[in-house]
């Protein structure tokens, strides 16, 4: 193609239905570390690793083996229901859960389930518990045990965040004879499950101008699949801004049947859309992750919110989350928390359980909700200290809540971006006293932090940015690996209505009133830049208004990390009533003068009238 030709290739593209592919460049979708914007599951009966087998057919027991993993902590209890199969509960069935100390409901319609597991079962489960499994350090070792123990396993399925299973009983003749682990395993015949999806993607286009949002699901599927249909349940918070986009890819022949709760949202589908009744044709998507960013961004999206890659399912779950919603969360003081624990746990247990702590790149935060602690019966928490016994929690009629910088209460930097202390807790039975430690660890975040300060001590933070004074611009971020290749890209304040103002450079001040404080500084893997600058705003500007600090920091290899700080600026200098008096001031005056000199008349007339006559 010469270069006449060139241009008319996006022109080409559209009219063929095609997104131009050079839309997606500046915008590399990395899995989102922080606050999910989604909160995304899914039905299937294909488990990660997983295997069946003949060998129990000859035995006792049918044996099922259930390996839960997760990807962050559990915040509801794993339900698991036991169904029987074409020979009902002829024989007796054996459940294997290993979760890590998960909470788990199991029901059964066969009475003489024998279960084994490491979770803490809840007062819905009814049937049979045996000895608890040796904790098997690997696959290998757990199906070994399973095996020696009853002669033969029925089936094994590793699962990865699921919210239930529904496990049906029965054994299939022309299985294998061993019961040999595989990838990405079909267990359609015994096993049926909901998860949660926790490798969501985003990224936002740097030089976009839009604010519209995009959710994009990608819906894989071997052609062979018998699945045409997928009930999508969409909801969205209260207020729900509608300025979003969800893109539904699938092949040509799926249906898509929405329900929506609260959302206002445009929807592209290739296939069908299927609403109450209204079944709308679908439209020609891209099916490469690349052509699907850029078809969001052809429809004026400047941020991929969302983008989730999952298997052909008959079932999904999509809750929105919109930015300020994630905000309140997090500045709320209490994070999602696994439910009060049913039975009689040690406070160590306990608090491995709730893992009520986390780290920012500056401070390490505790909190504990005190209904949680019901569940060490007998026992009242007097008080609650960091391994420094001087760094005492605060507690109130809800929360016990700490908050410590990562350099005091004694909290260790380890490698790899990892701090540690320890929880002690003062317990009290009746007249006795004891204490309890339990040793921890919490993450730094792998991201950018942005911080605005009044005065070059860098002491308390703040949101407010006044023009025609200093302010103080901290941005860090922890890198333990190599430090060296991580650099300051640039930093802009974006006011609506304004020209963008370039402050920060390939890590160099730029422009008039900008200077750089220390250059740039590491500590135990941590880098720090800090800059002052004066904000100017010309004459005749409306004063407050909201602006946006956006900072990006980035390696060597073109990884980028951005941080977005909302601030107000305000214009405390200026005095009042600058510019003189206005007309309605003026008039104002006019006729307080006016009344206060018709009162002073009416009154002189009255003690006037009042008065005596002297004759002459």
């Amino acid at each position: 193609m010469g270069p006449r030709t060139a241009p008319l290739l996006p022109l080409l593209l559209a009219l063929l239905g095609r997104p131009d592919p050079a839309r997606a460049k500046g915008c590399d979708l990395q899995l989102v570390t922080g606050e999910w914007p989604v909160t995304l599951s899914y039905t299937t009966s294909t488990v990660p690793r997983g295997c069946s087998s003949s060998s129990s057919l000859n035995t006792r027991h049918e044996v099922h083996v259930l390996s839960v993993k997760w990807s962050k902590d559990s915040t509801v209890p794993l339900k698991v229901s036991i169904t029987p199969g074409a020979t009902a509960c002829s024989r007796s069935p054996v459940l294997v859960l290993l979760c890590s100390r998960c909470f788990a409901t199991i029901n059964s319609q066969c009475p003489q389930l024998l279960i084994h597991t490491d979770a803490h079962l809840t007062s819905g489960t009814t049937t049979e518990k045996g000895p608890e499994p040796s904790m098997a350090s690997s696959e290998e070792q757990l199906l070994s045990w399973a095996q020696t123990t009853y002669g033969g396993i029925t089936s094994y399925s590793e699962l990865r965040d699921p919210q239930w299973v529904q496990l049906r009983l029965g054994e299939d003749a022309s299985s294998p004879l061993n019961c040999t682990p595989q990838d990405d395993f079909n267990a359609t015949l015994h096993l049926k499950t909901e998860v949660f999806f926790h490798e969501v993607k985003g990224c936002s286009h740097s030089d976009a101008q839009s604010t519209r949002a995009a959710h994009i699901i990608h819906l894989q599927s071997e052609p062979s699949t018998p699945i045409t249909e997928v009930n999508l349940s969409l909801s969205c918070p209260e207020n729900h801004v509608s300025n979003q986009l969800l893109i539904l890819q699938s092949r040509a022949n799926f249906t898509w049947s929405l329900s929506f709760n609260k959302c206002n949202i445009q929807v592209m589908a290739s296939g069908y859309s299927k609403i109450m009744h209204m079944v709308l044709p679908g439209e020609l998507l891209p099916d490469t992750e690349q052509g699907l960013v850029a078809k969001a961004f052809e429809k004026n999206c400047s941020t991929i919110a969302s983008y989730s890659s999952i298997p052909a399912t008959t079932s999904i779950s999509l809750e929105i989350l919109e930015h300020e919603s994630v905000k309140k969360r997090t500045e709320t003081t209490t994070p999602p928390a696994p439910p009060t624990p049913p039975a009689e746990l040690q406070p160590h247990q306990l608090l491995l359980m709730l893992k009520p702590w986390k780290c920012t790149d500056e401070t390490m935060e505790i909190t504990i909700i005190r209904s949680h602690l019901k569940a060490i019966k007998d026992l009242d928490i007097k008080d609650i200290t960091l391994r420094d016994i001087n760094c005492q929690a605060e507690k109130n009629a809800t929360h016990f809540m700490l908050k410590s910088p990562l350099s005091h209460c004694g909290t260790l930097l380890v490698g790899r971006g990892y701090a540690n202390n320890e929880l002690v807790i003062k317990l009290s039975k009746g007249t006795a006293l004891q204490s309890v430690r339990v040793a921890f660890q919490c993450e730094i975040p792998r991201e950018l932090f942005l911080r605005l300060f009044p005065t070059a001590a860098f002491e308390v933070p703040q949101t407010e940015l006044e023009v025609n004074k200093e302010a103080f611009l901290q941005a860090s971020m922890w890198w333990e690996d190599h430090p060296a290749d991580l650099q300051l890209k640039d930093c802009w304040l974006v006011a609506p209505g304004r020209e963008p103002v370039l402050l920060v450079q390939g890590g160099e001040a730029h422009g008039a009133g900008v200077a750089v404080l220390e250059g740039p500084s590491s500590s135990h893997g941590r880098k720090i830049w800090r800059f002052r600058f004066t904000y100017a705003v010309p004459e005749g500007g409306r004063i407050p208004f909201s602006a946006t600090l956006k900072c990006k920091a980035g390696l060597q290899n073109n990884t980028i990390f951005e941080k977005v700080l909302e601030v107000t600026v305000k214009d405390t200098w200026r005095p009042p009533n600058s510019r003189g008096l206005g007309l309605a001031a003026v008039l104002g005056i006019t006729f307080g003068a006016f009344l206060i000199g018709a009162l002073l008349t009416a009154g002189l007339w009255c003690i006037y009238s009042r008065t005596p006559k002297v004759p002459r």
